[in-house]
């Protein structure tokens, strides 16, 4: 006989099938599809593991919980009967939602970089390099094929490959040199790839375009948002808790996390750190690839293109916390939020706030808050930086911490 606590999770469980079944029958949502997938993994967890403090318990419960919550909500916000009408609401929310996929984004980017700097303390200037050698293995797949799905599945195991080889070949020799070191040999390691890819392709850009599937826009309180950048948030939210459970829930990210702590007391306990920290940056480097393939059909892709985004990629990991994957994600949020809301609105701000103050002619005001607005929205970025190390030097959720 099953107990009640067992008899509410089969029950739960029974019903997340028997909605997925009816969303696939009936035509539903997918939206509706993914709410039903929740309650089965909840049922699912609840059925499965008798001890609810086991970690697969959490993690399964955890992700059904995600899975729900999201599918409601996306169920919610592109229901037809729900719309914003305000014009100045309507530009909040693209704001926000802009925001919130340039973080997703730079997520993408700073997560291979954090893991690299903070579990293995190598200082590596060339990430955006490789974010700028995914991008152009994707770009030539896609000018041979025409497809953009082989060119994600072409252009993520060469980055991994190209990854394992720079680090064969370079970079393990860097792990024992201070800091300065490895900062100038990776700055060298920049030019090197730059002047390598011009000379393969040119100093030309190549298009990639968006698959056909993505290529509309979703309804999102009645307004419209991008089907791609759309997809390209689920993904970065899904590299976030892929990443933070396989270092805090599995058993080589214990080693991964025992082999930074104390290399050689790992190594006499038999962890191989050298093929460890070979895999590590194998996957940083994938992860740099994949937000250079993601970026592609957003941004045109040309040499040198990895050095802006590694900038702001340092920026998130030092706002933070070196080391910290949940530093990294919340640390992306806040800035692609208040980048986002800079570009949108430090204009109108800096123009409200002149004519508070100045007494000049209302030409004279608009000329400054056009000239100086954009100029400002620039640098508030640096400045949070500042702020936030000026009163938590190591960052919001450093590694020990978070």
């Amino acid at each position: 006989m099953l107990n009640k606590g067992k008899r509410g999770a089969t029950f739960v469980g029974v019903l997340g099938v028997v909605l997925i079944v009816a969303a696939l029958v009936i035509g539903g949502t997918w939206f509706a599809f993914l709410a039903a997938a929740g309650l089965a993994m909840l049922g699912g967890a609840a059925l499965m593991f008798r001890d609810p403090s086991e970690s697969q318990y959490r993690v399964l419960t955890l992700v059904g919980w995600f899975v729900l919550v999201l599918g409601l909500v996306l169920f919610v916000v592109t229901a037809p009967g729900v719309k914003v009408k305000d014009p100045q609401l309507t530009l909040f929310l693209h704001t926000l939602l802009n925001g919130f996929q340039f973080g997703i984004f730079l997520f993408l980017v700073a997560a291979g970089l954090s893991l690299v700097l903070g579990i293995m303390n190598m200082v590596n200037l060339a990430h955006g390099s490789l974010f700028m050698a995914g991008a152009f293995f994707a770009a030539q797949t896609y000018g041979y094929t025409g497809s953009f799905y082989w060119a994600v599945v072409v252009a993520l195991p060469l980055t991994l490959i190209l990854g394992i080889l720079l680090e064969k070949i370079v970079i393990q020799h860097l792990y024992e040199r201070d800091h300065m070191m490895q900062v100038l040999a990776t700055f060298g390691l920049i030019l090197f790839f730059n002047e390598t890819v011009i000379l393969a392709f040119g100093v030309d850009s190549l298009p990639i375009n968006r698959p056909a599937a993505l290529t509309g826009s979703v309804e999102l309180f009645g307004a419209p948002y991008p089907a791609y950048r759309l997809m390209i948030d689920f993904l970065g939210l899904g590299v976030a808790a892929v990443l933070f459970l396989l270092i805090t829930r599995t058993k080589i990210g214990m080693l991964i996390r025992a082999g930074a702590s104390n290399r050689p007391m790992a190594g006499a306990l038999g962890v191989n750190i050298a093929v460890l920290f070979t895999l590590v940056f194998g996957m940083g480097a994938m992860l740099a690839g994949l937000a250079g393939v993601m970026a592609g059909p957003v941004e045109d892709v040309f040499p040198g293109m990895g050095e802006a985004k590694l900038i702001l990629a340092i920026v998130v990991i030092v706002i933070g916390g070196i080391g910290s994957i949940r530093g990294a994600f919340i640390a992306s949020l806040i800035v692609g939020l208040v980048e986002a809301s800079g570009r949108t609105f430090m204009t109108d701000v800096v123009r409200f706030l002149s004519s508070q103050v100045l007494s000049w002619e209302a030409f004279e005001i608009d000329e400054l808050a056009q000239s100086a607005g954009p100029a400002l929205s620039s640098m508030i970025i640096y400045i949070l930086m500042a702020a936030i190390l000026f009163f938590r030097p190591q960052g919001l959720f450093p590694a020990r911490s978070g």
